[in-house]
């Protein structure tokens, strides 16, 4: 047998592999890199505990990266890229989305235990869930398979992703636009029980709006000036009982008219959302198992497989 002969051999194995991998209708698998890549998960899981342990607050920007990803133009890596019309410095994302050295060093890693086979898309999936389970949040399983966008859109990225002073109605009408319910944006909004907001994203609110605790929103002012550009990054915690704690206690906010952005206020404000916030607020266990749901349902918007896009070796560029 000649060297030419064996090497496309190994190269249609290859091929009969990953056809396997994706099941038959083509949709993420929980398997996918299992022969392929079987380090991956814990290269992933083990990077973003060094990153959680030595900042609790990265567990929040993880997540947030993923979310933001998803919705603009499907989960696919794009956020990652540095491109000068891209989705990084659009407006929701410019001096706030962060954690991206973090999945630099991740992608490192597992380009060292497996070079050009795990996606950036998958690496933001895999790191938001193992962020979530560091502050004590619920687990599950992470369907894999997305491959990575060579372009990315800063007209998308404002257009798609919901602002902090969203009405309700806007809400709803974003979430249901991605093939998500009403049910799944309230769920998925809990991801607010860690982090920190900026001041620019909450002054408006703090100032102007009257569904708030005043002594509440007292306690902001102090940190956020009522002058545009002063004080805009200062930041505060989003939940303000456990903000290191993936907990319910954003839903005892919500209800305690202590929501730090408008668009979480508005999820308990006399409307049909209400009791959805209420049972969270008193039933974590439910809480978790409708947020674990609504994840993996957000996992999969428009995820590029088979062979679109493309596996990146470095997150920030196309190959």
């Amino acid at each position: 047998m000649s060297p030419l002969f064996g090497q496309k051999v190994e190269v249609f194995s290859l091929i009969l592999v990953m056809l396997c991998l994706w099941d038959v209708n083509g949709q993420l698998s929980s398997t996918f890199y299992d022969k392929m890549c079987p380090q991956a998960l814990s290269t992933v899981k083990a990077a973003v505990k060094v990153a959680v342990a030595k900042e609790k607050r990265m567990a929040a920007s993880l997540l947030r990266l993923h979310f933001h990803d998803c919705f603009v133009n499907g989960c696919d890596g794009s956020i990652l890229l540095d491109t000068t019309s891209g989705e990084k410095g659009a407006g929701p994302n410019a001096n706030s989305v962060r954690g991206f050295e973090v999945i630099d060093t991740i992608k490192t890693q597992v380009e060292a235990v497996c070079s050009g086979v795990v996606s950036c898309a998958d690496i933001l999936a895999i790191a938001a869930r193992d962020s979530v389970v560091e502050l004590g949040g619920p687990t599950w399983t992470i369907l894999l398979g997305r491959r990575d966008s060579t372009i990315a859109s800063r007209d998308a990225t404002n257009s798609n992703l919901p602002a902090p002073s969203s009405t309700l109605r806007e809400l709803i009408t974003n979430f249901t636009s991605k093939g998500l319910s009403t049910k799944d944006m309230v769920a998925l909004s809990g991801a607010h029980t860690i982090g920190q907001a900026r001041c620019t994203t909450f002054r408006d609110r703090i100032y102007n709006d009257r569904n708030i605790d005043k002594v509440f929103a007292t306690s902001l002012e102090a940190n956020c000036p009522n002058s545009s550009g002063k004080g805009d990054n200062n930041i505060a915690p989003i939940d303000t009982l456990s903000p290191t704690i993936f907990d319910n206690n954003y839903y005892k906010d919500l209800i305690s008219k202590k929501g730090v952005f408008h668009s979480d206020q508005e999820l308990f404000n006399g409307a049909s959302t209400d009791s959805q916030v209420t049972t969270y607020s008193t039933n974590q266990n439910t809480f978790f198992n409708d947020f674990v749901t609504a994840m993996v349902k957000m996992g999969n918007i428009k995820p590029l497989i088979g062979t679109r896009g493309q596996v990146q070796k470095n997150c920030r560029k196309p190959n």
